[in-house]
Order: structure tokens, then C-alpha cells, then sequence
């Protein structure tokens, strides 16, 4: 029997306005390449993912400039919300593909994480997984429209949820759809799933696997990078898609 494929798609269509740059923040530079490229190339290197399928706005200025086209990828059209541009994107998937929904602005991932996510696809319990931290601060609820502190909240079994997120394409496909239609936040696709009634399994994943959000966060992800290279022993301007795929 043929195993399913893998196809990770990266919803790229942001403009980032925290991050008070000229540019949105998927074309920051980190290590001599945009933050983007660090994310495609560790997609594109995993030994499991078949396919990358990034969604960009329609008005992106900034891809062409960069010569992402030349990568092994397939380039679709995003949406107006996270969730319209993962839509978008697994559209052309096939029935018995697994879409591995990943962040753009998430260039530390570690092929460790994504082999431990995949691992989830042999599950008979679960209709798909998302990497995710268990919570470790204390967390606090505030009053509506205020910065006063209602109460803490008790954090055990709170996680703090990260991507990838993994999920068969076909339902996947149907909950965003469906959730959409019904006018729900979704705000991951692990929401859009939960509200279909699937269950969703969380995966310790690393703390290194940050999200570029705020101009603080830049350093950090550099310093997160850097050791990831050295570990591999790769030089990170040369690292890109020259794994299996490139070869074969």
C-alpha cells in the first residue's frame, strides 16, 4: 500500500504590522536570508514532507524580489485571514494527503519536531496533532476591558499551542470550510478541527520553535538558528533545498 503524502503548507499572506518594519515580516533577514526561506528549506529538507505549498497575497511585492520562485515549491494565492489561506492552499491537495500547516514566521523548527508530529499519523485515536508547549508561567485572567487581575488560572493542562499542525487534507478541508461558513474564529487549525468534533493530539515540541511576532523576537530567532546550524554543521546562507528531493 502506497503511504500517504505529506504536504506542508505555509500560509504567507501577513503583513506583520507589530513588527513596525517596511516590509512584512516573513522577508525579514536573519543569517543572510528572509525569515521565509529559513522556514521553506527546513520544510523542504524533512526527509517525510513530499510537497511545500506557500499561500501569498496577491499585491506581495516582496517574493519575486527574492527568487522563492526557484524553489521546489507551488506557489498559491492567500486569503484575508490565516484560515482563507490554508483553504487555499490545500485545495489541490488529494484525498489521502496530510496537510502539515506550518507558520511562516516559524524558521526554527526542528526535523526532530516534525518526525515526532508525523508520528501521529499511525494513530487510530486521533484525527490529526499539533506540536505545543506545556504552559510554565503562572497565567492570569484579567476583568473585561481592563488590566486588572481577575483571578489565576490553574495551568495544569494548559499548552501553549505551535505549528506545525497536522491533519488529513480532506477533513481539515471540510472544517475550515465549514467553520467559516458558520462565521467561527479560528484562529489555528486545530480550532477549526475541534469544532468539527475531531479529536487533536498535543506533541511536546521545542521551546526554540518561537513565533516572529514582535521586533524582540528577532535576536532571539537569530541565536536559535545559528546553534541549529552549528549542531547540523551546515553554513545557514548555504542551507536550502538540497536534500533528497534536489537530488533525486
Amino acid at each position: 500500500m502506497t503511504s500517504p503524502r505529506v504536504v506542508a503548507v505555509v500560509p504567507a499572506a501577513g503583513v506583520g504590522s507589530r513588527m513596525q518594519a517596511d516590509r512584512p515580516k516573513q522577508y525579514l533577514t536573519l543569517n543572510g536570508k528572509t525569515i521565509l526561506e529559513h522556514t521553506i528549506d527546513a520544510l523542504l529538507n524533512h526527509p517525510l514532507v513530499d510537497e511545500v505549498v506557500v499561500a501569498i497575497s496577491p499585491d506581495d511585492a516582496y517574493f519575486d524580489e527574492y527568487g522563492l520562485r526557484n524553489k521546489p515549491i507551488r506557489v498559491v494565492d492567500g486569503g484575508n485571514e490565516r484560515a482563507d489561506s490554508v483553504l487555499n492552499g490545500i485545495m489541490s491537495l488529494g484525498e489521502n494527503d496530510w496537510a502539515l500547516v506550518h507558520d511562516a514566521a516559524r524558521p526554527c523548527i526542528e526535523e526532530s519536531d516534525i518526525s515526532a508530529l508525523l508520528e501521529v499519523m499511525h494513530s487510530t485515536e486521533v484525527s490529526g496533532g499539533i506540536l505545543a508547549t506545556p504552559v510554565r508561567d503562572t497565567m492570569k485572567r484579567v476583568k473585561p476591558a481592563t488590566n486588572v487581575i481577575s483571578h489565576t488560572e490553574d495551568r495544569e493542562g494548559l499548552w501553549h499551542a505551535l505549528t506545525p499542525q497536522l491533519f488529513p487534507a480532506s477533513l481539515l478541508k471540510r472544517a475550515l470550510h465549514d467553520g467559516l461558513a458558520q462565521g467561527a474564529v479560528i484562529t489555528d487549525e486545530a480550532s477549526a478541527m475541534e469544532l468539527a468534533g475531531h479529536s487533536v493530539a498535543m506533541v511536546n515540541g521545542s521551546l526554540a520553535n518561537i513565533k516572529i511576532t514582535h521586533p524582540a523576537d528577532l535576536p532571539l530567532a537569530e541565536f536559535y538558528l545559528k546553534q541549529k546550524f552549528s549542531a547540523q554543521g551546515y553554513n545557514p546562507q548555504s542551507y536550502s533545498a538540497n536534500n533528497h528531493k534536489a537530488q533525486s
